[in-house]
């Protein structure tokens, strides 16, 4: 099988990530990386043995497919100069900096019948792939997804940044459309929206909340997930994932309540039977794989088979859509819009 003949644009935090694990795969060449600061591309190169340029423009006609993972200020003119080139792309998230440059990259994608593939990695999280099965019929969802500021992403707020990830999982979850949307946020440190609150309604009843926190002193990314059968935790950090539901002497016996107010009860006892006898305590395996390199994998085989990616850019669209929404309903919120800082200092 001949090599897949790949670049990496932008060699900042995910990008250089990016360069090492094709750089390392079987099946791929390593044609070239770029990016614009010369000492950057040039040591990932090195790294990745292989050469460097400062205009990205020069792969165009070397790759058969490319990673662009710059700034997301710029991911419409990068991405879609390889789009017009017949390049297939894999956009790191958000797939563009709003909602109508997302629209023109998905266009131009199918106009030009190439792939794009856009990196919402957490559905790649291993601890997501072992719950599946527990996940169907959603009821409601809680999210939160906090941490301390990276001094990343700066061109965008913590709804591109951090709740987007969020937003796609939700709305891969409950397959019904959003119906209302709740919101508020604030800035704290800069020109954008540094921690979020969201409410998201579907048609189908499911309620989603959603909370995002990107100036936080400690780091979470979890989800809780109800449905019908019971409860599932997932922990997106840890890679781990624990289902809850009602047990057998639970849903044909007296509950612990009954039971407690008979006489003699041993409370002491019932509180170490809730988990485990009334509700049953399950662990899915998890197998424990890099989901930045499943991610990569899953978009060589698509560029080999030509199979829908996984996120694709309609997909990713549709977060972005709702991402906006979130964002319009937060800025009806005078005490809790964002202040840029030119006017915090200004005041």
């Amino acid at each position: 099988m001949t090599a897949m003949r790949m670049g990496v644009v932008g060699t900042g935090a995910l990008g250089r990530h990016h360069a090492r694990i094709l750089s390392q795969m079987a099946g791929v060449e390593l044609v070239a990386v770029a990016d614009t600061n010369p000492q950057a591309a040039a040591e990932t190169a090195k790294a990745c043995q292989t050469r460097f340029t400062t205009d990205y423009r020069e792969l165009t006609g070397q790759v058969e497919a490319v990673v662009v993972a710059v700034p997301t200020s710029a991911h419409c003119r990068v991405a879609g100069d390889f789009l017009s080139a017949g390049v297939d792309v894999f956009i790191e998230k958000p797939i563009a900096a709003s909602v109508e440059q997302a629209r023109e990259l998905v266009d131009l994608a199918a106009g030009q019948r190439v792939l794009l593939q856009v990196g919402h990695v957490e559905r790649f999280n291993p601890a997501l792939i072992a719950a599946r099965a527990f996940l169907h019929d959603p009821k409601y969802i809680r999210a939160e997804r906090f941490g301390p500021f990276s001094f990343r992403s700066t061109d965008i707020g913590v709804v591109h940044d951090l709740m987007i990830h969020d937003i796609d999982l939700v709305l891969d979850l409950v397959a019904a459309p959003v119906a209302h949307v709740q919101a508020f946020g604030v800035g704290i440190l800069g020109g954008h929206e540094d921690c979020v609150q969201a409410r998201l309604t579907f048609s189908n009843g499911c309620v989603a909340d959603l909370a995002a926190n990107r100036v936080s002193p400690v780091a979470s990314r979890r989800m809780q997930v109800w449905g019908p059968e019971g409860c599932v935790h997932l922990d997106f950090a840890a890679r781990e994932a624990v289902c809850y539901r009602a047990g057998a002497a639970l849903r044909y016996g007296s509950s612990p309540v009954e039971r407690a107010q008979q006489k003699g009860a041993d409370l002491e006892q019932l509180k170490k039977e809730i988990f485990g006898t009334f509700i049953e305590v399950h662990k899915p395996n998890v197998v424990m794989r890099d989901q930045l390199t499943e991610e990569l994998l899953a978009f060589i085989e698509c560029t080999r088979t030509r199979k829908q990616p996984l996120v694709s850019g309609e997909t990713a669209l549709a977060a972005m859509i709702i991402a906006g929404r979130i964002l319009d309903h937060a800025a009806d919120f005078p005490w809790a819009a964002p202040v840029p800082a030119a006017r915090r200092r200004a005041g």
